[in-house]
């Protein structure tokens, strides 16, 4: 009797454990977040590089915030048929040794499907070679290099090159602001820095703007004075500073100080200038700078991302955000592509191709425009031309045009 009692006991234990544990397994991710989704079992691991300390860190911020805002949209409105996307952030600190670790521990230990980065143009030189072994997907917000998409076919980029704003702004000097003589400083450590400079002297000599002056300075220079003293004497109409916006900050500053008249040129890298602390905005006066988009574009797409943007970090977002949240918005799209043709979104080489080949195919409208890539997985897309105007005691960016990209 004792031996049948406990058996009855233990078979009605053993079905307590059954039924809750099915009870328990209906319980469900809320929508937006990156909880395992019941159909699959698990959320797919996006990875995100980006300088989030260090002297490049506004970029790599701005950038975490955007695909944070565009990631959670996408998860709170379904995901990838039900599957949210997990970011995996990673600091590389605008380093490519670190960069490069950062990438290998993405892929070998947190086993991600793709990766959104790097943000900079030297430590996404590093991730990109990398990355072609593994055929990984990537896709750089930011970086303007043209060299960035040349080391495989897997790396792609949602900003445009270099040269091309390069170009643009040798053109926008002969052509619209009447420049007859350049020169060029430029940040000689540093790729991107030498890049444009690079494409700029190319365009103006095809143009015939006269380069009277081209000086070079180090990573860690904060005084200027003897370049600026041989810009001074050679006396151009502009003066190309392709660099971030620090350097050309405390360049713009000494050149006025040095009574130099030239009109001051940036490129994209210029964008953030007037969040420095303490500056002097009114030596920012009538800078023309390259940019990807325009915070006071009317378009819808534009305004809906500026205000969520607004709405959550309490600040208008810089190009490098709106380029991070497009970036963000091109691998979602192409994840789900992918997993709408039927294909299980895992770390299989047959997949990893797929999406590369869904990026490829990307065809949309974005906050930085309607964008499609070209053969060599550059984007065909516009710059948006930005002045910056002093006054009243402020200094704010306008609008000066869009131009195609040369």
């Amino acid at each position: 009797m004792k031996r049948r009692l406990f058996i009855l006991v233990l078979i009605l234990a053993t079905c307590l454990t059954i039924f809750g544990g099915c009870a328990g397994n209906k319980t469900e991710a809320p929508a937006g977040t990156d909880a395992p989704d019941a159909a699959t079992g698990e959320a797919i691991k996006v990875g995100l590089l980006a300088p989030l300390t260090g002297d490049v860190a506004v970029y790599g911020t701005a950038v975490k915030n955007a695909v944070e805002l565009y990631v959670d949209k996408f998860n709170a409105e379904g995901g990838v048929n039900g599957t949210p996307i997990k970011l995996i952030i990673l600091d590389e600190k605008g380093d490519p040794t670190e960069a490069v670790n950062a990438y290998n521990r993405l892929v070998n230990d947190d086993e991600v499907v793709a990766i959104i980065g790097d943000v900079t143009s030297t430590p996404t030189f590093a991730v990109a070679q990398a990355s072609v072994a593994d055929n990984m997907p990537m896709l750089t917000p930011t970086a303007t290099h043209p060299d960035v998409t040349s080391y495989g076919k897997n790396m792609f980029r949602a900003c445009f090159q270099d040269p091309d704003q390069s170009s643009t702004m040798a053109k926008l000097a002969y052509e619209d602001l009447g420049a007859k003589t350049a020169a060029v400083i430029y940040n000689s450590s540093d790729a991107y820095s030498v890049g444009l400079k690079d494409a700029f002297v190319e365009t103006a000599n095809e143009l015939g703007l006269e380069i009277v002056a081209t000086e070079a300075y180090g990573k860690d220079d904060v005084a200027f004075q003897a370049q600026l003293t041989n810009i001074g004497s050679a006396n151009p109409d502009v003066l190309f500073i392709p660099d971030y916006y620090n350097p050309c900050y405390m360049i713009a500053r000494q050149a006025k100080d040095m009574g130099i008249t030239a009109t001051l040129l940036g490129v994209d890298g210029t964008d953030g200038v007037l969040s420095i602390e303490g500056a002097d905005k009114s030596v920012l006066d009538g800078i023309y700078f390259s940019n990807h988009y325009f915070v006071g574009d009317s378009a819808e797409i534009v305004q809906n991302f500026v205000n969520d943007f607004k709405d959550k970090y309490g600040e208008e977002p810089n190009a490098l955000a709106a380029l991070g949240y497009d970036a963000a918005m091109i691998m979602c799209a192409a994840i789900k592509s992918v997993a709408d043709s039927g294909m299980k979104i895992d770390n299989s080489a047959e997949c990893h191709q797929a999406i590369i080949d869904a990026i490829s195919a990307t065809d949309m409208t974005t906050v930085t425009g309607h964008l499609t890539f070209d053969e060599n997985n550059n984007t065909i897309k516009e710059l948006s031309i930005i002045k910056i105007v002093y006054k009243d005691g402020d200094a704010t960016y306008e609008l000066y045009g869009k131009i195609a990209a040369n």
